[in-house]
């Protein structure tokens, strides 16, 4: 049953866990109102990369670093269950942990607010295999520019 193809217009478990959670995030920030602040979505974050099991725990907390380090102008926060980080509201970038939708490896996604443009065509999501330290250097690049 693993494999078994979808019927089209049907989501998936996952699918549907997620966009569940998505919910949960709105009516949390509907309740913080204007009293929410970075520190309640880094809260958040941190929240749900502890409750990640390895290897994505580990990868999520070093992307959230590597954020942290060289994107400081972003703000954390939950986006569909999974670690996002916005400017001025926007989700710039997610880090989407293999266990999320049963992948093989996890995503590091990009949304049309990041400012990677190039050309006529660029990727906007990483597949993560390991954080290497060339990895994480490119990563670091990729975030920098993403903020411009």
């Amino acid at each position: 049953m693993k494999d078994e193809p979808k019927a089209p217009g049907v989501f998936s478990a996952e699918e549907r866990a997620a966009m569940r959670e998505r919910a949960q995030e709105m009516k949390k920030a509907a309740r913080r109102g204007a009293r929410a602040d970075a520190a309640d979505g880094e809260a958040d974050v941190l929240a749900k990369i502890a409750e990640m099991p390895d290897p994505d725990r580990a990868m999520a907390e070093r992307i959230h670093a590597l954020v942290k380090a060289s994107a400081p102008t972003l703000s954390p926060r939950l986006w569909y269950g999974m670690p996002a980080y916005t400017q001025e509201g926007h989700v710039v970038c997610h880090f989407q942990p293999a266990q999320k939708f049963k992948t093989r490896y996890a995503t590091l996604g990009f949304s049309d607010k990041a400012k990677l443009d190039g050309g006529a065509m660029w990727p906007v999501a990483y597949a993560l295999a390991q954080l290497t330290a060339e990895a994480e250097a490119a990563i670091s690049a990729l975030l920098r520019a993403a903020v411009g």
